[in-house]
């Protein structure tokens, strides 16, 4: 299946010498693709992505990579700013918990894993620099949510997942355990910041309470991200 394009005038230069580090996934949380085409490519909304996914697996392409899309706002990860300036963007066309959120369907799950494929060979990235919008932007962002299937990416290498039997005790310092995943925001709201973690790597129930089990997870997903984050970040 072939890239169509839809060029958005949202997007500045990277700031000089800056290379991909990240790749932000998103939904949409609109109500059709047309209507976040729209948005996505209209200069008074000033926002974009480098790309977006339909349902049906149409891919389209409205930033360069080469260039700065905003995607992320205001975001951290790994104690840097400037998430737009070191990432790319990928939104995927779903209504998010606003319109009636709904699983992602196999076609578009399977072009996104095509494109990750691509961006991970282009860029050299390594699995940890795979995130969802809400890892970057817990105080304000849920997407793409506890029904995208992280584990699935994961076994690509396209993001981090710890294996079911990979339960070391709980982090002892909840807090620097997050932090050294990346996710940043633990001296605004811890809560918010738990409640992306476990939206992302325990779905089921998110409490944004550090029980044992969520203690036992922070643990193994530190052990991982550290052991597997490439060295330029």
């Amino acid at each position: 299946m072939g890239v169509r394009s839809r060029p958005s005038p949202n997007w500045d230069a990277r700031p000089a010498g800056q290379a991909v580090e990240l790749v932000v996934l998103h939904y949409t949380g609109m109500r059709s693709a047309a209507e976040a085409l729209d948005r996505l490519c209209d200069a008074a909304a000033k926002v974009s992505a480098h790309y977006l996914i339909d349902e049906d697996g149409t891919l389209w392409s409205l930033v360069a990579e080469d260039a700065r899309a905003w995607h992320a706002g205001r975001s951290l990860w790994g104690g840097r700013g400037d998430v737009n300036g070191r990432s790319l963007g990928i939104e995927l066309v779903n209504p998010g918990h606003e319109w009636g959120y709904r699983p992602f369907p196999e076609p578009q799950m399977a072009r996104l894993i095509d494109l990750l494929g691509e961006l991970r060979t282009r860029h050299g990235l390594c699995p940890s620099a795979f995130l969802g919008h809400s890892d970057v932007a817990p105080l304000r962002k849920e997407d793409p949510g506890e029904l995208f299937d992280w584990p699935r990416l994961a076994t690509r290498g396209y993001g981090i997942w710890p294996d079911d039997g990979d339960r070391p005790p709980p982090a002892a310092d909840v807090p620097g355990a997050l932090a050294a995943i990346g996710y940043g925001y633990l001296d605004e709201d811890p809560s918010a910041v738990l409640r992306a973690f476990q939206r992302r790597f325990r779905p089921a129930s998110i409490t944004g309470v550090a029980d044992e089990e969520t203690g036992r997870l922070i643990a193994a997903v530190e052990k991982l991200a550290v052991t597997q984050r490439a060295p330029k970040y």
